[in-house]
Parts: C-alpha cells; sequence; structure tokens
C-alpha cells in the first residue's frame, strides 16, 4: 500500500458491552475490506480497548481520514472523533 498515515476512530464501549470488542473488530475489518475492493486505499490494524475509559480505538491506515470515517459508518463503530495517529517508528508521508 505504500506509505500512509494512519487514524484512530475513537469510540465508546462500555465495561459491561467488552465482549462486543470482536464483533466490532470484524465489522471494522470487513468494511476497511470492502472500501479496499472498491479501491479505496484503507487497512484496519487493530484495536485499544481502554477498560478504565470505556474507550476503545480502532487504528486503520488509509489514504485521508474520509476513507476511515466511511469505514467506520459502514462498520457501524458509531464514531466520537477520527483522528491521525503517528506509530513509533513510523514517519509521516
Amino acid at each position: 500500500m505504500g506509505v500512509v498515515p494512519s487514524y484512530l476512530v475513537e469510540t465508546y464501549l462500555a465495561r459491561s458491552g467488552a465482549d462486543a470488542r470482536g464483533e466490532r473488530d470484524r465489522r471494522a475489518r470487513s468494511a476497511a475490506a470492502e472500501l479496499a475492493q472498491k479501491g479505496s486505499r484503507i487497512r484496519f490494524v487493530g484495536s485499544t480497548y481502554v477498560p478504565e475509559d470505556e474507550m476503545c480505538f480502532f487504528t486503520f491506515d488509509a489514504a485521508s481520514s474520509d476513507v476511515v470515517r466511511r469505514a467506520a459508518e459502514l462498520a457501524g463503530l458509531e464514531a466520537m472523533r477520527v483522528v491521525e495517529a503517528v506509530p513509533s517508528g513510523k514517519a509521516r508521508p
């Protein structure tokens, strides 16, 4: 895919619903794959759950935040926000 930015999709995930994380991951992966098949540059990387804050962050590598927002909508993630993130060891494009 080349060097593309990484983005975090911030979502709320209550402790009582934490078992739904696996399903959310599956939907995020599926949405990214669907958009990629249609020509968008996007890949689902994974998620990180922070139980104390009841937050779940989904990481995507994508050409733009707009593509990530479409993936989040398609996956039903109810994004609170989408922000660019720079992982360690990865240069910004």
